[in-house]
């Protein structure tokens, strides 16, 4: 019996089909025409009753069900009408006697009123107002998701509740792209019913006169009687469904159920209703107009406003009095002072919380980071992080935003873990232009540097930015400028923004797709401990962690042999090699410095061991060396655009790369081990152990 209650609705779509085949006798169709109509008055007052749409998305189904069904009637009805002289119920004679009123004319006249009036205006009306909001809501949705995505980011919802959010977005596109559809349903079920109309009048007239012999003025009384009364009993629920179709698409704009938006939005104008009242008084001193319609109808607005009107101002009355009230109690009240705040120690703990990441805005830069005027940071920042976690595996926390009277109005500052770490300034009405190394023409502006790599730039009007790009500059806009410091600044100081906490969730995620190799590893070879450490190195120079599973993986066989962080470290760099090398690598060819066979054995050489581990101990002239050489082949790098690179053995690396990046940050050294075979190493400078004089003498010697 359960199985056939969860089923119902499929049974009575199924049953609803075969009424286009099976005869029904009359006092069923009675039964079911009561049913339809009783159907379509629950559908009209539950649109009007909902407060958004979705409160009610079967109605798209339930608009075709019940299409269906009306059709299915209409069918029935005419067999009967056709087929039994006729007569196809009480429920049809009745509505079609009531609309005739003995005047066969008035009533087809009436019925035909009705008719136009449900296609020509409801349901021409309600399909333009599908298609339009159809069109409106797939085009706000990538503006939404954004929406949901900033707030996600400055911690104002979670992401279950996100989650939720992107759902409703996601069945508010499909509810209004279905009732695009659903409406051209409406639109035929108002064609069909006049068709249906015209075969029961004609049909039943040929029947009644040349099938049945009978009277042309009793067969056109009968059959127009039964096919008025047909076609009201089924236009009166289509038109009720049509209606509540314009209902529920127009339901965006409400922020209650109909009643009580009528109700709430009239009370708050009793100006206009007593306005009208006026008109009503003046309308009835013309003469040979009805005056005591419009006296009535005049004093009845006007009492009606007033009253309502007097009713807002004694509410305005007591709300001021209850703000007075509110100001007059002592402040201390309503907030303790700062002194006695703070005497409860646990309030002091407050004081020490820490923002991982932070961003201060001078005034006139907040308009770029408030959404309500328009600021577009939020939604930037986002992608960026989006962007970030795809390429890196790493998921930078959120980024407090909020301006600071101590900076000028200019002026932005990034604070990892609460220090500045990166400051700059950029005028909001200009743009950046980027100069390139021999521009075409000069561009008049206002001399600076670019704050995230450094460029010689110039802020430039936005009428002289054609100009400035067809000189060769590079033109940014404000928040581009700021965004890409922001990000850089990130990307530098990632490592110092991994903690224990993130680790474990990494962990925890790779749970999902390697759970034994979790369950092996860490923490049982590998501690939290030693994988934080881990991934920092990884990240302060630029290794992604994405492919998390071989980097556990690879750790777990070094720490089972016993090996420190600094071997472990550059093992698992090996065994990134692919990743390590796509990040260099540009078409097929690695571009590098080497280190002479020479250098590398002095640094070797150089190599200490004490109580706390292995370090670099290299002397004075051979680190002097190696930056002299370092700062010319540098060079090269510039003009091809592209990441200066450095080639050296793994034993030295490690340590190589942390004496080297002290002097030029934006250098990367790699290992042999980590670059893959298929990749063709060109070398545009090498680093030999001969001083910078013996080099010249030699230079002038040849």
């Amino acid at each position: 019996m359960r199985k056939i209650f969860d089923n119902i609705i499929a049974l009575f779509v199924v049953v609803v089909v075969l009424f286009l085949l099976i005869p029904l006798q009359p006092w069923m169709l009675d039964f079911l025409l009561i049913v339809n109509i009783g159907l379509s008055i629950m559908i009209l007052m539950i649109t009007m009753s909902i407060t958004e749409a979705l409160e009610f998305s079967i109605f798209p189904s339930l608009l075709l069900i019940t299409t269906l069904f009306r059709l299915g009637m209409n069918v029935s009805s005419t067999r009967l009408i056709l087929g039994n002289h006729g007569h196809a119920g009480s429920v049809i004679l009745a509505f079609g006697q009531l609309i005739t009123g003995g005047n066969i004319v008035i009533g087809f006249v009436i019925f035909f009123i009705i008719v136009l009036v449900q296609f020509i205006v409801i349901t021409k009306g309600a399909e333009r107002v599908s298609e339009v909001a159809a069109r409106f809501t797939l085009d706000a949705m990538p503006g939404k998701q954004m929406a949901i995505d900033a707030d996600l980011s400055s911690g104002l919802i979670d992401e279950q509740q996100a989650r939720l959010r992107r759902a409703k977005i996601q069945k508010e596109a499909d509810f209004y792209g279905a009732m695009d559809g659903a409406t051209k349903i409406v639109k035929g079920d108002a064609i069909m019913s006049i068709i249906i109309t015209l075969i029961n009048f004609i049909g039943g007239v040929i029947i009644g006169m040349v099938m049945d012999g009978g009277e042309f003025t009793t067969v056109l009384a009968t059959y127009s009687v039964a096919t008025i009364g047909d076609g009201l009993v089924s236009q009166l629920p289509s038109l009720m469904i049509s209606t509540a179709t314009g209902m529920i698409v127009t339901r965006s704009v409400s922020e209650g159920s109909l009643n009580s938006d009528v109700i709430s939005q009239f009370k708050a104008q009793p100006r206009a209703i007593m306005a009208t009242g006026i008109i009503l008084y003046f309308l009835a001193a013309i003469p040979r107009t009805p005056h005591v319609a419009l006296l009535a109808g005049g004093t009845l607005l006007l009492g009606g406003g007033f009253w309502i009107n007097r009713q807002m101002e004694q509410q305005k009355v007591a709300e001021t009095a209850a703000a007075e009230r509110a100001a007059a109690e002592p402040e201390e009240a309503a907030a303790p002072s700062e002194s006695d705040y703070y005497k409860n120690i646990d309030n002091v703990y407050s004081l020490l919380a820490v923002d991982p990441v932070e961003m201060e805005f001078g005034y006139s830069l907040i308009p770029m980071v408030d959404e309500n005027h328009g600021g577009k940071l939020i939604s930037r920042i986002v992608i960026f992080r989006r962007q970030y976690a795809q390429d890196m595996g790493f998921v930078f926390p959120s980024i407090r935003l909020h301006d600071s009277s101590a900076l000028g109005t200019n002026q932005y500052v990034i604070r990892i873990k609460g220090e500045e770490v990166a400051r700059g300034e950029i005028l909001v009405d200009y743009y950046l232009a980027l100069e390139p190394p021999n521009p075409l023409g000069e561009i008049d502006g206002i001399e600076t540097i670019e704050p995230a790599y450094g460029i010689p730039s110039r802020w430039i009007l936005p009428e002289n930015k054609e100009m400035a790009e067809i000189y060769g500059y590079s033109v940014i806009d404000p928040l581009s400028v700021m965004l890409t410091h922001l990000a850089e600044t990130v990307k530098k100081h990632a490592y110092e923004l991994i903690n224990r906490a993130e680790t474990i969730r990494l962990v925890e995620n790779l749970k999902h797709s390697a759970p034994e190799l979790v369950e092996e590893a860490v923490p049982a070879v590998v501690s939290y401990a030693t994988l934080e450490k881990l991934l920092r190195n990884l990240l302060q120079e630029g290794v992604p962690i994405k492919d998390l599973g071989t980097i556990v993986e690879t750790a777990a066989d070094c720490a089972a042999q016993g090996q420190s962080l600094e071997l472990m470290t550059e093992q698992v760099r090996g065994a990134l090699a692919r990743t390590i090398t796509r990040r260099f690598c540009e078409d097929g060819q690695l571009r590098v410095i080497t280190l002479d066979a020479e250098v590398e054995k002095r640094i070797i050489s150089s190599l200490t061991r004490n109580e706390q581990g292995v370090y670099l101990a290299m002397g004075p002239d051979l680190m002097q060396m190696i930056i002299a050489q370092m700062s010319e082949h540098l060079k090269k790098f510039t003009e091809l655009s592209q990441t200066p690179v450095i080639l050296v053995s793994q034993v030295i690396r490690g340590y190589f790369a942390r004496m080297i990046t002290q002097f030029y940050p934006n250098v990367y050294v790699l290992s042999f081990n980590e670059v893959t075979n298929n990749v063709q190493i060109q070398a545009l400078g090498n680093i030999t152990a001969e001083t910078p004089v013996r080099s010249e003498r030699r230079t002038v010697g040849t």
